[in-house]
């Protein structure tokens, strides 16, 4: 993946929520020592990491992570600010012939966890709490767009993952849930296993109901309740 240095800056500046675990006066002495460089990401191949290093901590913007095998996307996932990300060393290790595409959806800024600020880190190690809450959170995250996968039926597929979305990306308007991520059908049908033309007609018929709408920006409103929650009788069975 390409990437240029934008500055060094105060880690607790850009990500203010790393020092939640902290008093108040441990706060501001990590605030005014522990910086990070600050990397702007670019569409491509994340380079192998070294193994001293933590990984990339996302501050803006939105991004894919995308399973490729061949020419074919066979899964995505969407990462947002707060997300820990690390590229993968051993790549050859698997038995499948698979790589990882990253994709910038807009303008992203990833804070450079390198071998120093892993140094810094052990200073504070409330900070690093906060950074493994991130993996699990992530890990949780991923196993949820799994399960709505797993449901029958497109439109209840897509209905749920946008949903599931506005619980971390969306925000209240008068009119109903603003979902302001610019995916296309085609996303869309990668993050829930689903063709693109079905990802369509899926979209048209929610359409229809009053359940959503396209926003001028790209984005989505979700208008009434959420779906309630993935009982047995809406999972997909298996073949």
């Amino acid at each position: 993946m390409l990437t240029h240095t934008v500055a060094r800056l105060p880690l607790l500046e850009l990500d203010p929520d790393l020092g939640a675990l902290l008093d108040p006066e441990r706060f501001e002495h990590a605030r005014s020592l522990l910086r990070a460089p600050v990397v702007a990401l670019e569409a491509g191949w994340l380079d192998a990491a070294d193994p001293a290093d933590p990984g990339l901590l996302i501050v803006r913007g939105v991004m894919t992570r995308a399973i490729v095998s061949g020419n074919a996307v066979a899964a995505t996932e969407l990462l947002g600010p707060g997300d820990l990300l690390r590229p993968r060393a051993e790549q050859e290790a698997d038995l499948l012939a698979l790589d990882v595409r990253w994709e910038p959806l807009s303008r992203v800024l990833a804070a450079v966890l390198d071998r120093r600020v892993a140094l810094q880190l052990a200073r504070w190690p409330e900070v690093g709490a906060v950074l493994l809450e991130r993996l699990s959170e992530r890990a949780h995250r991923l196993a949820v767009t799994q399960a709505i996968a797993q449901l029958a039926g497109v439109e209840r597929r897509l209905h749920a993952l946008l949903w599931h979305l506005a619980g971390r990306f969306g925000r209240v308007t008068p009119e109903g849930i603003a979902v302001p991520l610019a995916l296309s059908h085609q996303r869309l049908g990668e993050l829930i296993g689903a063709r693109r033309p079905t990802v369509s007609t899926a979209l048209g018929a929610l359409v229809r109901e009053g359940c959503l709408r396209r926003r001028e920006d790209g984005g989505w409103l979700l208008m009434g309740d959420p779906p309630q929650r993935l009982a047995p009788e809406a999972l997909a069975r298996p073949a």
